[in-house]
C-alpha cells in the first residue's frame, strides 16, 4: 500500500521543500509547506536574550495551527506530502532552550502532540555539515545569514540522534550528500522505488 501522508524531514538546507514539491507533483498530492515566517527568527540567530523561547513557541503553535486546519478540513483523505514532522520541533527545543524555558515548552508540547495527525511515512534527508553550509549559502536567505557552522553541526548531530531513535512511523533515511533529486531522473526514480518498497521499520538509502 502506497503511503497516503508523507513527511519529509532533515536539517536546515538539506533540501526538504524542493523534494516535497517534486514528490507532490509526481503523486498529484497536496503540498503542505511549513510557514517559516517567524518574527523572532532573526533575533534568535543574533543571540538576543529571550528570543530562543519566543522563536520556539511561535513555531510550535504555528505548526499546530496548520495541522489542526488540515484535520478539520479532512484534507488527509487525499494524498499529502509535507516538509516537516510535528515531533521534530523538540529537536530545536532541546538544542536551543535553557532548562527553565524547556520545562515550560515540554508541558505545552505534551498538550499539543497527541492532537496532530501521524504520517504514514517519514523521509529523513541527511547530508554532511559542509554540504548543508554550502546549500544554506546558495539559497541566501536573509534570516539564515548569521547561522554559524558550529550551530549547523550541532543541529545535524541532534537530527541524527533523534531519527536514530525514531520508531513512531516507517522511516526512510536518505543520504543526500552526493544526490540531486531535482536534476537527476535516475536518482529520483531510485528514491521512488524505495518509497514504494518500504512497508515498515527503518531503511537506510544511499543513492548510487
Amino acid at each position: 500500500m502506497k503511503p497516503k501522508h508523507i513527511a519529509v524531514e532533515g536539517p536546515i538546507g538539506v533540501g526538504k521543500t524542493t523534494l516535497v514539491r517534486r514528490l507532490a507533483n509526481t503523486f498529484s498530492a497536496r503540498e503542505v509547506l511549513e510557514d517559516l515566517r517567524n518574527p523572532f527568527l532573526e533575533e534568535f540567530y543574533e543571540g538576543k536574550p529571550g528570543a530562543a523561547f519566543q522563536c520556539q513557541a511561535f513555531f510550535l503553535l504555528s505548526r499546530y495551527k496548520q495541522q489542526q486546519e488540515l484535520l478539520q478540513g479532512d484534507l488527509f483523505n487525499q494524498r499529502t506530502v509535507s516538509d516537516y514532522l510535528f515531533d521534530k520541533d523538540k529537536i530545536f527545543a532541546y538544542l536551543n532552550l535553557e532548562q527553565d524555558d524547556l520545562n515550560v515548552y515540554e508541558r505545552l508540547f505534551g498538550v499539543l502532540v497527541d492532537q496532530v495527525a501521524r504520517p504514514d511515512l517519514v523521509i529523513y534527508l541527511q547530508a554532511s555539515d559542509e554540504v548543508l553550509m554550502e546549500r544554506i549559502a546558495k539559497r541566501n536567505r536573509r534570516a539564515e545569514q548569521r547561522i554559524s557552522a558550529q550551530y549547523v553541526a550541532e543541529l545535524n548531530k541532534a537530527y541524527n540522534y533523534f531519527f536514530f531513535h525514531y520508531s513512531e512511523t516507517p522511516l526512510l533515511a536518505v543520504n543526500t550528500t552526493n544526490a540531486d533529486f531535482v536534476s537527476s531522473e535516475r536518482e529520483f526514480e531510485g528514491l521512488l522505488r524505495q518509497i514504494e518498497q518500504l512497508e515498515g521499520g527503518t531503511r537506510y538509502y544511499v543513492p548510487e
